[in-house]
């Protein structure tokens, strides 16, 4: 039986069966985890019951799960909109409400036109009201306060962060569950 293959994704493994990354999920398009399969650049780990891609004279499986042949090592987290938020468990760091990612600013804790840079240490997840109620100030001209100093997170910090925190059910394919461990019980 043929399924069509659609919008598949693949998940994408380091050499120790654990995922590239967390925070997101380390994920590509079938097609290219095909291309990187038959180039032997990864290892198939598990397939996609019942679909199939076809050339002239042969069929083939399409993979579900890849995994890298040599142990990649994430040495730091890229400054962005979406890891700073995660940083914060996309929380406001001066309310401490969570909201979503479209529903969040940054703010600058120390105001850029005061000598604050766009860093890591200096950067924070905030509401719209909040960041209107601090506007160009230091937060404690304004009565605000930080519930947790900004940091720069490791990879291994902010995978974890990501792992806990809580998810809507994601349309992950049952194939990737052996190797994810949200939502699962061990037996006892």
């Amino acid at each position: 039986m043929t399924v069509a293959v659609g919008n598949l994704r693949t998940l994408i493994l380091n050499a120790d069966m654990q995922p590239l990354s967390w925070a997101p999920l380390s994920v590509c398009n079938w097609q290219d985890a095909f291309v990187a399969v038959h180039q032997e650049r990864v290892i198939q780990v598990k397939t996609y019951e019942d679909v199939e891609v076809h050339s002239a004279s042969q069929s083939f499986e399409v993979p579900s799960v890849v995994a890298l042949k040599r142990y990649r090592k994430r040495k730091k987290v890229a400054f962005t909109r979406y890891n700073v938020f995660l940083r914060d468990e996309f929380c406001c760091q001066y309310c401490g409400k969570r909201f979503a990612a479209k529903d969040l600013t940054f703010d600058h804790v120390i105001p850029r036109s005061k000598g604050g840079a766009s860093s890591w240490t200096n950067i924070v997840a905030c509401c719209s009201a909040d960041n209107l109620r601090k506007g160009n100030l230091k937060p404690q001209q304004v009565g605000l306060k930080l519930r947790r100093k900004p940091f720069a997170p490791s990879p291994h910090e902010l995978d974890a962060i990501a792992r806990r925190l809580p998810r809507p059910k994601p349309k992950l394919h049952q194939t990737w569950m052996d190797f994810l461990y949200w939502d699962s019980e061990l037996d006892s």
